[in-house]
């Protein structure tokens, strides 16, 4: 009830629910969701009203929820062509605080009331898109006009943390197990990849380009390898090194969670190291591995956002592009995404996850 509240009062308080401003980089005057659309606003107001009411079945509230969500992005769609109509072709409207609250709040509602009801929200908000409910809106100007742009960013990302997170696994698997093997080792090994950690990103990433630079004056053949000091080595080895710990860590702690039991078990009936590691403690060990794989897709796809700043491309470079212009909405563009594909990938894991984690 509270998430509701919290968006109902947004919509029918004076935020500003849309900005409309001369042009792109300009502020622009904030409007209410009463004065932008009137007693419209009553549509989003009654069905998250629904929502949360208690009484309702689960499946119906979780429907009234995700459709009062819809309503708001509709509402703003709607008003947007409203208070453009007269304006100049370089006028926009963007989304303001009034909208943000009421759609976070509207969304955290839609999670909590049954989470498969997410999707209804995409396919509504994909036929308002394709409809034409949204092309007045400021962020759908920007999408439309770098469609191309944008979805080359998209593949760019992911094939960056993609590449991340296999380096890492490549790197923590033999640790890992090296580790286990010699638990001193392990000592030293955990203590230097918790070091990373401690080092900002930005600086870490940063600080790779002097030293793959001066690697590269001493080793000139790994220029024709395609390699170079900036671009997308430094943003996959500075992700990589993040990423390694908890992949590390959950490794290392799945191999000395195996029963005991059934380990000597295995030894009695004669089986090698090789296969008692492949048959009897990696099965163990996936649950656990499994979070911990989950924790880096999720770390990946976030860090090599900063892989902008080095000229691997990206979603990343989008947002700082948008941050060098003063460009909100540009901004927007490049973050929405990642957030978006950062809760996928989180999804997926968790399923994952539980399903090994349940017993056969």
């Amino acid at each position: 009830m509270i998430l509701a509240l919290i968006a109902i009062a947004a919509l029918l308080l004076p935020l500003p629910f849309l900005g409309v401003a001369p042009n792109r980089l300009l502020p622009g005057e904030g409007v209410s969701a009463l004065d932008a659309a009137g007693f419209w606003v009553a549509v989003p107001v009654v069905l998250l009203a629904l929502g949360a009411w208690r009484r309702l079945p689960g499946w119906a509230g979780a429907a009234a929820a995700a459709l009062g969500v819809v309503a708001v992005l509709g509402l703003a769609g709607a008003a947007a062509n409203d208070r453009l109509a007269d304006l100049a072709p370089a006028a926009r409207a963007s989304f303001g605080a009034g909208f943000w609250v009421a759609i976070v709040a509207g969304l955290s509602l839609v999670a909590m009331r049954g989470a498969w009801m997410g999707l209804a929200v995409a396919v509504g908000a994909a036929v308002l898109w394709a409809m034409g409910g949204l092309d007045r809106l400021s962020l759908v100007v920007e999408a439309t006009a770098r469609a191309d742009a944008l979805q080359s960013a998209i593949w760019t990302h992911l094939a960056l943390a993609g590449a991340a997170l296999a380096l890492a696994l490549l790197v923590a698997v033999p640790l890992a197990w090296a580790g286990f093997r010699r638990p001193r080792l392990g000592a030293v090994m955990g203590a230097a990849l918790s070091g990373v950690q401690v080092v900002p990103a930005i600086a870490l990433f940063a600080l790779l380009i002097p030293l793959l630079a001066a690697l590269l004056r001493a080793v000139p053949a790994l220029r024709d390898l395609g390699l170079g000091a900036v671009g997308w080595l430094p943003a996959v080895l500075a992700t990589a090194a993040y990423l390694a710990l908890p992949l590390w860590r959950s490794l290392s702690g799945g191999l000395a969670s195996a029963d005991p039991a059934a380990v000597q078990a295995a030894e009695a009936m004669g089986m090698t190291e090789g296969r008692i590691l492949a048959e009897v403690r990696l099965p163990l060990a996936l649950p656990v591995f499994a979070g911990g794989l989950r924790v880096a897709v999720v770390q990946a796809i976030g860090l090599v956002t900063l892989g902008g700043l080095v000229g691997a491309g990206g979603l990343g470079a989008v947002v700082f592009e948008g941050l060098s212009q003063f460009a909100t909405d540009l901004m927007l563009l490049g973050a929405l995404p990642i957030l978006l594909l950062a809760l996928a990938a989180d999804t997926l894991a968790r399923a994952a996850e539980n399903r090994l984690a349940r017993p056969a």
